[in-house]
């Protein structure tokens, strides 16, 4: 059973990307970052789609496919 004041993960994935994005724009692959946000590659992929579509703080975009997508995110300013 979860707390309530638990972060879903998909705010834990905006909360990282949101402090990365504050000290400049980056690029990333999900497999990168799955220790520090605790979550699968596969749930990052899914939620970062998400996130390019609602995150009002953040601007991403899909980069490159090269046998994983790389995505560049930066603060929407």
């Amino acid at each position: 059973m979860s707390s309530d004041s638990a972060p879903s993960k998909r705010d834990r994935l905006e909360q990282y990307l949101s402090t990365r994005a504050s000290e400049g724009a980056f690029y990333f692959k999900s497999r990168h970052i799955t220790d520090e946000v605790g979550l699968s590659s596969k749930e990052i992929g899914s939620l970062v789609e998400l996130l390019q579509r609602e995150a009002e703080a953040l601007h991403i975009s899909r980069w490159g496919y090269a046998r994983s997508t790389s995505w560049y995110v930066e603060p929407a300013d």
